[in-house]
C-alpha cells in the first residue's frame, strides 16, 4: 500500500504546547498504536526497528538541501554552504569527508579536554555557589559547550563568539528561514573569514587542536581543501554547541524533577557516565531525524515513493518497551542491557561529535552532583519546541552548595 493511501493518524509539528510531559504522552500513546504517523512535513516513524532500518538504508539520505528548498531557499551563501556540507553528502563523497574528519576528530582529541572541562566547571560553579540558586541554562548549560568547542579548535577565550555563531547557524533547521536569513548569512560569512585566518596560522604553526589536525591530516594522498575545512569547522561550531547545551539543560531539568536520582549521583559521582546515558535515552534533544527517500522502498507493507521525507523518532525508539524495561522511568541505576540509544542518530550519519558531547555531560554531572545538593525547581521551566533541536529556554533551580571534600 502506498503511504499516501494508508489510514494514519495526523500530527502537526508546530503545536506550541507540544513539549514537556505532553510531548512524550502524545508520542507514547501514538507509538502504542502504530509505527507510522502522517505529519504536515512528511511521515514520522515511531517504531524502533523500522526506524533503525531506515537510518541504515542507503536509499535514503539526510535532506539538508531539501529542507532549505521547502522554505523557498535555493541560492545564496546558506544554500551554497549547505550543499557542500557533510550532512548533505551521500555515497562516496560522504564517505570521503567522514573518513578525513573522523581521523582528526579522535577520542584522543576529546580526552585531552577533560582537565580543561573541569577547570571551566570550577569557574562556572564559583559564580553561582554562594547564591544557592541560578538559571541553569545561562549559568551552566550554555557556556560549557562553547568553552569546550573553543578549546577543541585551539581558540580558548573565543567561546562567546562561537556561541553566538552557533545560535545563528543552527537556525537553518528551525523551519523559519524568512525571519532569520540575514542573520544566518552574516554568521556564515564571519565564520568563513575567521576560519580561513586560523587555517593560515595553523599551516605555519600547527598545534594539538582539531583545526591543526584538519589542516595537516592526509590519508592516501587526500587532504581537505580550505573550503572543506571552513564548511566542516562551521559544522563543528554549530553542531557542538547548541546541541550539548540543550542536552545538559534537559539533564539538569530531569534531575531537578527526580531528586532521588540526583542524590544517588551526588553520593556516587562514578555513576556519571551511566547517568549521562540515561539522560540521552530519556530526553534526546534531536527527537526527529530526517531522511529523504531517493529510491522507492517498502517497510512493513507501506511503500514510500521517491521524494518523501521521513522523520525517525528517537524519542519513541529510546522508550521502546520491547527494548527497555519500564522505559518511562528515569533511573540512572537501571540495567538497560547496553541497548543503543538513537540520540546521536544511527548509520552513516551517526554524530561525529558524540564522544565529545558525552564527555562534556559526564564531566558536568560528576562535578556538579556532589556540590549542588538538594537540586530542585525554583520556578517553571520554559521549553523550546521539539522541531530541530529541542531546547530549554530557561531552567530556574535552587540548591544547597556543599564542598565535596
Amino acid at each position: 500500500m502506498l503511504a499516501e493511501d494508508a489510514d494514519l493518524p495526523l500530527l502537526t509539528h508546530d503545536d506550541p504546547a507540544f513539549a514537556g510531559d505532553r510531548f512524550h504522552e502524545v508520542l507514547d500513546e501514538l507509538a502504542s498504536r502504530t509505527w507510522l504517523v502522517r505529519s504536515d512535513l512528511g511521515y514520522l516513524v515511531l517504531g524502533r526497528e523500522p526506524g533503525m532500518a531506515l537510518l541504515k538504508d542507503r536509499r535514503l539520505s539526510f535532506p539538508a538541501v531539501e529542507l532549505l528548498e521547502l522554505q523557498g531557499l535555493s541560492d545564496g551563501v546558506i544554500y551554497e554552504r549547505t550543499t557542500k556540507g557533510l550532512m548533505a553528502q551521500s555515497g562516496p563523497a560522504h564517505a570521503r569527508l567522514r573518513r578525513l574528519v573522523s581521523a582528526a576528530f579522535t577520542p584522543r582529541q576529546v580526552e585531552r579536554l577533560r582537565p580543561r572541562l573541569r577547570g571551566y566547571l570550577e569557574c562556572l560553579w564559583h559564580e553561582i555557589a554562594s547564591a544557592g540558586r541560578c538559571e541553569a541554562v545561562t549559568a551552566l548549560a550554555r557556556p560549557l559547550p562553547s568553552m569546550a568547542i573553543a578549546e577543541l579548535l585551539g581558540v580558548p577565550g573565543d567561546d562567546a563568539l562561537l556561541a553566538r555563531w552557533s545560535g545563528s547557524l543552527q537556525a537553518v533547521f528551525d523551519m523559519d528561514m524568512d525571519a532569520r536569513r540575514a542573520e544566518i548569512e552574516a554568521a556564515y560569512e564571519e565564520v568563513r573569514e575567521y576560519v580561513l585566518d586560523l587555517v593560515a596560522m595553523r599551516r605555519q604553526q600547527p598545534g594539538e587542536d582539531l583545526l591543526s589536525a584538519l589542516v595537516h591530516h592526509e590519508q592516501d594522498g587526500d587532504r581537505l581543501s580550505d573550503d572543506e575545512i571552513v564548511t566542516l569547522s562551521a559544522s563543528v561550531i554549530s553542531g557542538g554547541t547548541d546541541t550539548t547545551e540543550s542536552q545538559l539543560a534537559h539533564g539538569l531539568r530531569l534531575f531537578s524533577e527526580h531528586p532521588d536520582q540526583w542524590k544517588k549521583l551526588g553520593d556516587d559521582p562514578a555513576l556519571a557516565e551511566q547517568a549521562t546515558q540515561e539522560v540521552l535515552r530519556f530526553e534526546p534533544i534531536v527527537p526527529f531525524t530526517a531522511r529523504l527517500v531517493r529510491e522507492e522502498l517498502g517497510v512493513s507493507g507501506i511503500v514510500f515513493p521517491v521524494g518523501i521525507v521521513l522523520f525517525v523518532c528517537a524519542a519513541t525508539a529510546n522508550r521502546d518497551p520491547m527494548t527497555y524495561a519500564d522505559p518511562g522511568r528515569f533511573d540512572i541505576t537501571a540495567d538497560r542491557a547496553g541497548a543503543q540509544v538513537l540520540s546521536f542518530g544511527f548509520g552513516t550519519h551517526f554524530c561525529a561529535g558524540a564522544h565529545l558531547a558525552r564527555a562534556e555531560i559526564t564531566e558536568a554531572l560528576a562535578f556538579l552532583a556532589p556540590r549542588m545538593r538538594g537540586l530542585e525547581p525554583d520556578g517553571e521551566p520554559a521549553f523550546g519546541t521539539p522541531t530541530g533541536i529541542y531546547t530549554m529556554r530557561s531552567l530556574p533551580v535552587r540548591f544547597t552548595a556543599r564542598d565535596p571534600g
